[in-house]
């Protein structure tokens, strides 16, 4: 039994979605953003960086979510969910989650960061601006990257899928504009699956009355 450690629209529903694709078991635990739980010293023990999300398993924590969807489809579903290890697939598969966490997802965190996320006193106004046109000037690529595939690695759902499918999912609720067809396209049909949707409503429903 894995123990997921989140709260609504953070990183971590990227790794309730990866569980629920793979239908593993695992117990939710709400991490209070909003009360500070986070900088506790019990989570810290858990999550050094006091950030979310964090996977407990047997084994020990795990707290970077694209290596934790990557774990459990290598544990869960080789060849279904992740491309072969030693394969040219995977090293595809590997350049697009680095692609995705460098260059596609920072700019996103560095509007929310200067937004609401650093202390007032360290946020810069000019930053929101920058990371907008960051954000713009990376589309393109991921456009080029993606194509007509109906995945990003090709025919294959992957966990790779995951992370493009949140940080898509992001880009939208900050009110980022993406002017390419084939990536509205792509959210839709990722945002659609029945795992997504279980993920977060899973997450949402723990949070108090």
């Amino acid at each position: 039994m894995y123990t997921l450690y989140g709260f609504p629209k953070t990183r971590s529903v990227r790794v309730a979605w990866a569980l629920e694709e793979l239908g593993l078991p695992y117990q939710y635990k709400l991490i209070d953003l909003k009360l500070g739980q986070h900088l506790t010293d019990e989570f810290k023990a858990i999550s050094p960086a006091a950030k979310l999300p964090a996977l407990v398993t047997p084994e020990g924590t795990l707290t970077e979510s694209a290596a934790i969807v990557t774990f459990l489809a290598e544990r869960h579903g080789m060849q279904e969910f992740i491309p072969e290890p030693g394969s040219f697939a995977r090293a595809k598969y590997e350049e697009m989650m680095l692609f995705l966490a460098c260059e596609l997802e920072q700019p996103i965190w560095n509007l929310a960061k200067h937004t609401f996320v650093l202390p007032k006193e360290q946020r810069i106004d000019q930053m929101r601006s920058v990371a907008v046109w960051e954000f713009q000037r990376v589309l393109p690529v991921f456009a080029s990257m993606l194509g007509e595939k109906e995945f990003v690695c090709g025919e294959l759902f992957t966990m790779a899928d995951v992370i493009a499918g949140h940080i898509l999912a992001w880009a939208k609720g900050s009110k980022l504009d993406i002017p390419f067809d084939n990536i509205n396209a792509y959210a839709k049909r990722i945002l659609g699956r029945d795992a997504y949707e279980r993920a977060w409503r899973n997450e949402v429903a723990h949070l108090p009355e």
